[in-house]
Order: C-alpha cells, then structure tokens, then sequence
C-alpha cells in the first residue's frame, strides 16, 4: 500500500447525522427553509440598520443613532437563535454572505443620501415585512408541532413589533420637524 492509498483509506466522510428531533424530515426541512429566509432577511435589516446609524444626520442625530444602533443590536441578537434552531433540529443554516443575500427578501439601501425620515420609514416598512414572515414561519412551526420554534418566533415577534413602534413613533416627531 502507498503513502497515498494509506491515506485515502484514512480520509473517510463522516456518516450522516440522525436528525435530533421527533419532528419529520418534511417539517424539519419546511422549518430550516422558514428560519433561513427569516435568517437572511435579519442579516440585511440588521445591515440596513447599521448603515442608517453610521449615516444619519441632522438636528434628531443623537437620538436616531441611538436608535438604530439599539435596534440593531436587537436584530443581530437573534441570528445565532435562528441558525442553532435550524441546525438543533438537523438542518444546514446559511454558510455565506452569498447565501444569504440569495435567500433575503429586504431589499438593500445603496444610496448615497437617505433623509433620516425616509430612514424611519423605510426601517419600519421593513420590521413590518419580518412581523409578516415571522408570523409565517410561526404558522408552519405550529402546524408542524413546532413549539420551540414557535415559542422562540413569538418573541421575535414581538420584538419586531416594539422596533416598528419606535420607529413609527420617531417618524412622526421627524414629520413634525420635517426632518
């Protein structure tokens, strides 16, 4: 046997997992592709929220780049809960920017300029748009018997809900300015 036989033997793929739930592998993969597209989609509003902080302006300066940074703390916060709970159930997460930008569904924001209402506005737009897939993927949790997936969904539920709040709150002290 030659050095390289010898290591092709050694060289072995690893057997596949058994998935670690009782769930079925149609919920667990119905489940994986929800909390995956929940997971991009929290990566580009997260992103979306940062880029806002790090360009805001104006007289609200301080409070929107609180704001936005709290925020996106808050959303960042979740990415590892999503993508544990994909990967608790025996299902692959995302493995690049690549990855996830194919699979999100909140569109980026490139400009050069964006007013800090049209900020609040568009961030708000955007929070309702996650509170519409959470609320989703919560669906197919529980129609799955889901409900460690549901039960963690509901609490990003509703912190979706509060950063849609603030942010409408904001918006209009900002129409009121008319900044």
């Amino acid at each position: 046997m030659t050095k390289i036989s010898k290591l092709q033997v050694r060289v072995k793929a690893a057997p596949a997992l058994e998935i670690p739930t009782d769930l079925s592998p149609k919920a667990v993969a119905q489940i994986g592709e929800a909390l995956n597209g929940l997971l991009a989609d929290t990566y580009a509003l997260y992103f979306k929220t940062k880029n806002f902080h790090w360009h805001v302006s104006g007289p609200h300066f301080y409070s929107y780049h609180l704001l936005f940074d709290e925020q996106a703390k808050q959303l960042f916060e979740t990415t590892d809960e999503l993508a544990e709970r994909v990967r608790k159930l025996g299902g692959g997460t995302l493995k690049s920017m690549g990855h996830s930008t194919r699979l999100q569904r909140i569109k980026d924001n490139d400009d050069d300029y964006v007013s800090p209402a049209d900020m609040l506005r568009e961030l708000m737009g955007d929070n309702k748009s996650m509170m519409t897939s959470l609320r989703e993927a919560h669906r197919i949790a529980e129609s799955s018997g889901d409900i460690g997936t549901a039960s963690m969904l509901e609490i990003f539920i509703d912190g979706a809900e509060k950063r849609s709040w603030f942010l409408f709150e904001a918006s209009r002290d900002a129409d009121q300015t008319g900044h």
